[in-house]
């Protein structure tokens, strides 16, 4: 059985490297944070929600990435306004509702605005992976960001008790 969306809530409120705020209301969960993929990018705004019983969708808010693209198509993303993150192929089974989302998303989206940045100044996405519409591309790299970055979070948590 999986994570309701109250635990996953309860996971995201307790996780230090995200931070952001929410609410679970009707079945529902809301939760908002702000990240900056590296120390030289910009401030996005994201939105992640969760139905019970379904899977989560990941949002960027701000800025408007379709302006940032300055009319090119956005790679790697389900729908454009608000631009809904592709993360990972369901079908794979990579994302499951057992797996917390502090631990796989968030690390995820990190990782897909890297790419973003590094899209929007070369015009070449490399962030691999595959998409449901059936370009191509593997999402090793997604995987192994978020390892580690779960890795360095064990560390850290060790570090400090």
């Amino acid at each position: 059985m999986g994570l309701t969306v109250a635990q996953q809530f309860f996971h995201l409120r307790r996780n230090t490297i995200f931070g952001g705020e929410g609410s679970v209301s009707r079945g529902k969960l809301v939760w908002r944070y702000e990240r900056q993929p590296t120390i030289y990018s910009r401030t996005y705004s994201v939105r992640v929600t969760q139905k019970e019983g379904d899977i989560p969708d990941v949002y960027v808010d701000a800025p408007d990435l379709s302006l940032l693209a300055d009319g090119r198509k956005l790679p790697h993303i389900y729908a454009e306004r608000p631009p809904r993150l592709c993360l990972y192929f369901p079908k794979t089974k990579e994302w499951s509702s057992s797996d917390r989302i502090d631990e796989t998303l968030l690390p995820w989206t990190d990782l897909w605005l890297y790419y973003y940045e590094d899209w929007l100044f070369f015009d070449d996405w490399k962030g691999s992976g595959e998409h449901p519409d059936g370009s191509e591309f593997s999402s090793r790299n997604l995987r192994r960001f978020s390892l580690r970055n779960q890795r360095r979070r064990g560390l850290t948590m060790a570090a400090s008790t």
